[in-house]
């Protein structure tokens, strides 16, 4: 028995990938209303490929409840905040999970953290939890990383073909772990000690949020002395060597703009290239309300209620908004006492913000400048519905004649 806590966009998936492939499943999250809606056979969030697995999933054994079960295996999925001043992470949702895992657990159960964590929590944190109720270590529970792997848009494909890393204090259990996710898992499951495995996660984020960086730092530097930049990477991505990303609004979701804190918070004076990188990718929604503000005097807009933005997620085509560079964008506008501008999105059905609209051609009607922040598909077959707009791309996703860009 399986028993995963944590019910979101990781957490969920995740259970219907074990109950879709013959393992018996208990979904656990302290949501009622989340439950409430997995039981009555709807999914909580839209997902390519979601709805085909629930159904799956549903046709095998798996059950929701809000309640921990006494279960051979936990898997963790809950959220790993950071402290916004120190960078370093806070991990209240994984211990009291572990907590409440312990009032239920048979000896010799596996604990499973998929949650991101920064290296060193499981030694800091975790370890010390379980040893205050009495437990031992390897042989009354035993503690295993298995940080997620996927992105939100893909993740039933990268759930199943995405390599995985699964890190144990014993090699022997960190194998039997491997063996449930390779009831799903074809990609190759790497066996490693614990640390390791929170590090390579982690590195893997930053990483990327590093060469997010460089790229809107050429944009930056491309905006000031008015070159393409997006010409610019074109061409210089011909070089074999050479891939550079394309600069956007921000950098959002779950992973990217939060892990490399992790690090930045763990690793003062250390750290300094992904502190570097962390800086200039949350500077750009200050950046583009910028070169709203300049578009506007240009063009002689003076009413901010004329000014609409295209997107609220992080990224094209989900209906994820965590750390979204719009919102930071309308957060950044509310403490300079801005407001009234239109904002949309078709995969945003829950009024979030202010002046939301759930109608394209309405927003579109009521507004002189659009902002394209978001590149979802159902944009790119409405193209000629704002030719007649100014339009600022900050997505590289508009053809139109006239465009502003970053």
């Amino acid at each position: 028995m399986i028993n995963v806590i944590g019910l979101g966009y990781i957490g969920l998936p995740t259970a219907l990938m074990f109950a879709s492939h013959g393992l018996s499943v208990v979904g656990t999250d302290y949501n009622e209303e989340l439950i409430t809606t997995l039981n009555s056979g709807k999914t909580t969030f839209e997902e390519d490929g979601l709805e085909e697995l629930f159904t799956r999933a549903l046709s095998k054994e798996i059950k929701f409840t809000n309640k921990y079960i006494s279960a051979d295996v936990y898997v963790i999925s809950v959220p790993t905040p950071y402290d916004k001043f120190s960078k370093k992470i806070d991990p209240c949702y994984v211990i009291a999970a572990i907590k409440e895992i312990m009032n239920v657990c048979p000896k010799g159960s596996i604990v499973v953290i998929e949650s991101t964590i920064s290296p060193g929590t499981v030694d800091r944190f975790v370890r010390p939890v379980v040893k205050e109720n009495g437990f031992t270590i390897r042989e009354d529970i035993h503690l295993v990383h298995a940080p997620e792997r996927i992105i939100p848009g893909n993740m039933i494909s990268e759930l199943k073909y995405n390599s995985r890393t699964i890190g144990a204090d014993d090699k022997g259990i960190g194998e039997m772990v491997k063996e449930f996710y390779s009831a799903f898992c074809e990609g190759e499951i790497v066996v490693t000690d614990i640390r390791t495995a929170e590090m390579t996660k982690v590195v893997e984020n930053t990483f990327r949020d590093i060469n997010i960086a460089f790229a809107n730092e050429l944009a930056k530097i491309c905006r000031l002395d008015n070159m393409d930049v997006n010409e610019i990477i074109r061409i210089a991505n011909k070089h074999p060597r050479v891939n550079i990303l394309q600069p956007g609004p921000g950098v959002g979701g779950h992973c990217i703009s939060v892990d490399p804190w992790f690090l930045v918070g763990d690793y003062p004076g250390l750290a300094n290239i992904i502190l570097a990188a962390r800086k200039i990718n949350d500077s750009m929604p200050e950046f583009v309300l910028e070169r709203i503000y300049n578009i506007m005097k240009e063009n002689r807009i003076n009413d901010i209620s004329r000014i609409g933005l295209y997107g609220l997620t992080y990224k094209e085509n989900v209906d994820d908004v965590r750390e979204s560079p719009t919102l930071q964008m309308l957060e950044c506008m509310e403490k300079h006492l801005a407001s009234g501008v239109k904002v949309y999105d078709p995969y945003v059905e829950k009024d979030i913000v202010e002046n939301q609209y759930h109608d394209f051609d309405s927003f579109i009607s009521d507004i002189d400048m659009v902002v394209l922040l978001v590149g979802h598909d159902e944009l790119k077959k409405n193209m000629d519905k704002i030719k007649e707009k100014i339009v600022l791309d900050t997505r590289n996703v508009c053809n139109l004649e006239g465009t502003y860009r970053l």
